[in-house]
């Protein structure tokens, strides 16, 4: 059962790190990796940090609010790098970084 009070939060951030994940492996399939550099480091960093958030809100860890306050951070970094791709994948996830970031500057607050 997650923890009601951060349950929507919760699940933008575990959808954002799948989304995120996806991504990334999507990016190195590309024709022009290297063009891709960037959105699949961000994408890393976004999924773990967002699956990180998920865990300590969870356990409601002490650390939650902090740990969202810098996975929406991410979240903005990763969106707005994925925004600039037209594929799909990217566009996804730039969606998905743009709710997670909203639920995650919502518990931070």
């Amino acid at each position: 059962m997650l923890n009601s009070k951060y349950e929507a939060c919760i699940q933008a951030c575990s959808n954002c790190a799948i989304v995120c994940e996806t991504c990334a492996a999507s990016c190195l399939r590309e024709d022009d990796v290297k063009m891709m550099a960037r959105c699949i480091e961000l994408d890393r960093d976004c999924a773990d940090l967002c699956a990180l958030a998920a865990t300590l809100m969870t356990r409601d860890s002490t650390l939650a609010k902090e740990m969202c306050r810098i996975c929406a951070q991410a979240c903005r970094e990763c969106g707005e790098e994925c925004g600039k791709h037209q594929m799909d994948h990217c566009q996804a996830c730039a969606e998905a970084c743009r709710k997670c970031a909203e639920e995650c500057e919502k518990m931070a607050a």
